[in-house]
């Protein structure tokens, strides 16, 4: 599957398609200005609260052409920094969506390594137990299966289903394309055609 061409669509185009669950939650967010939309299928990390060693792990686990998704379980310890975000990159990891925090953004900005996660701590969590990775979580308070399909960008965070991707992307595709042949006065007569519909 082309896993990048999903990226072609933004979050709030997905969201004429998907329903509301598809969505993560609206504290989790862009750690840089003027991130690039991503693409890619999820390999999920669900951790130890206070540790980081699965998602450590999974850096090199992770497919190359993947977005490291993390149920952190905390919001008291960073769970990734400048240096395991950097040696995922140069593995061909997309970005991370981290449901916690993170550290070294500075470095991470500097090397434009996408970063979506709730804010940023100084504090580095543990490694003691090892735990299974790429099992169904729980991040910005919905379901990620491994495999879904992610669509990041500054206006959020969409997961779409992976048995359900090639349909969402093809139907949100034309849904777009047609907007597009539409003129802005177009729409704007159209818009208001609606509303004043409401009220007759």
């Amino acid at each position: 599957m082309d896993y990048q061409k999903f990226s072609e669509i933004s979050p709030c185009d997905y969201a004429g398609v998907l329903k509301r669950e598809s969505f993560m939650d609206a504290g989790m967010k862009e750690l840089w200005q003027n991130i690039p939309r991503i693409s890619g299928p999820a390999f999920t990390v669900n951790m130890v609260a206070g540790e980081n060693l699965a998602l450590h792990r999974a850096i090199y686990e992770a497919p190359a052409g993947s977005i490291i998704v993390a149920q952190s379980n905390t919001m008291d310890y960073a769970v990734i920094g400048g240096n395991v975000a950097t040696i995922a990159f140069k593995r061909g990891i997309v970005g991370f969506v981290i449901d916690g925090v993170v550290r070294d953004i500075a470095e991470i900005r500097e090397g434009k390594i996408p970063m979506f996660a709730r804010g940023v701590l100084a504090m580095p969590g543990t490694k003691k137990e090892a735990v299974a990775v790429n099992t169904t979580i729980t991040a910005g308070g919905i379901k990620v299966n491994p495999g879904d399909i992610i669509v990041a960008d500054e206006e959020g965070i969409a997961v779409i289903p992976k048995d359900r991707a090639e349909e969402i992307y093809k139907e949100c595709k034309e849904k777009v394309q047609k907007e597009a042949a539409m003129s802005f006065e177009e729409w704007a007569d159209r818009h208001k055609k609606n509303i004043d519909s409401f009220y007759e």
